[in-house]
């Protein structure tokens, strides 16, 4: 007998797609990387490019699903180094390791609204933070290159 994935103990396509359409819309309100965030570039995403957030949540339920391992493909619209390459389609977002872990952080409060238990919220969180280093890549850019 085999183990579940985390695809399926998460509950598959629409459990996920729940998941990441909440939490899609909590990014948006969080004060630190939202609306509201001091990063201009964030704060500019979140208020003029809301046009894109369904496919935006689509682009991420299809992310999720491929990473825990569920029958779909995901192929990043602005390729990376790797497979789930993230660093392109964020580096012109310059965002900081701190503005990561706030939107990590949102992650997890989103698991613990759904009830997701222990095992896979680790499970969900540490995929996440494999990819920390892709998405701040710009910031590392910005700050690292002489004004």
């Amino acid at each position: 007998m085999t183990d579940a994935t985390l695809y399926e103990r998460l509950g598959g396509a629409f459990r996920i797609a729940e998941l990441v359409d909440y939490f899609s819309d909590r990014v948006i309100e969080n004060a630190k990387v939202g609306q509201n965030s001091p990063n201009p570039r964030l704060q500019a995403w979140h208020t003029k490019n809301l046009d894109r957030l369904p496919g935006l949540k689509f682009m991420r339920t299809l992310w999720v699903c491929a990473l825990a391992g569920g029958p779909f493909d995901y192929v990043p619209m602005t390729p990376g180094q790797t497979a789930f390459g993230l660093e392109e389609a964020h580096r012109e977002f310059a965002i900081a390791p701190e503005e990561f872990d706030e939107v990590a952080a949102e992650l997890a409060r989103t698991l613990d609204h759904f009830g997701v238990p222990h095992k896979e919220k680790d499970a969900v969180l540490g995929a996440f933070f494999a990819h920390k280093h892709e998405v701040t890549t710009g910031y590392r850019a910005a700050v690292s290159t002489p004004a």
